[in-house]
């Protein structure tokens, strides 16, 4: 099992950038797939990005991409999400989630996830 927690997310305005940060615990990070998700408040979740268990190769949502970025330290166990150029309508909880096979990540549902950090961008 791995235990993950995010942090970084607060209050920004529009145009600016944020770090969010996933610390994996318990088993190591290097053995999942890893991936951030958001939920808005009466919206479904949504996939933005994944990151495969090496780090080497990542994937992205049509609407993260471009601004979006995940990366991985698995000396650290950690995962991080920078966005850039931030809207209004990123606003929503986003979660980091792990899940032995990439599959379930970008395409069905992780079995980890952590709690969530809320991100609200002011206009």
């Amino acid at each position: 099992q791995v235990q993950l927690v995010e942090s970084g997310g607060g209050l920004v305005q529009a145009g600016d950038s944020l770090k969010l940060s996933c610390a994996a615990s318990g088993r190591t990070a290097s053995s999942y797939a890893m991936g951030w998700f958001r939920q808005a408040p009466g919206k479904e979740r949504e996939f933005l990005c994944a990151t495969i268990k090496s780090g080497l190769s990542t994937y992205c949502s049509d609407s993260a991409k471009g601004r979006f970025t995940i990366s991985r330290d698995n000396a650290k166990n950690t995962i991080d999400l920078q966005m850039d150029s931030l809207k209004p309508e990123d606003t929503a909880v986003y979660h980091c989630a792990a899940d032995e096979e990439l599959h379930n990540i970008v395409v069905t549902n992780p079995i980890y996830w952590g709690q969530g950090t809320q991100v609200t961008v002011s206009s």
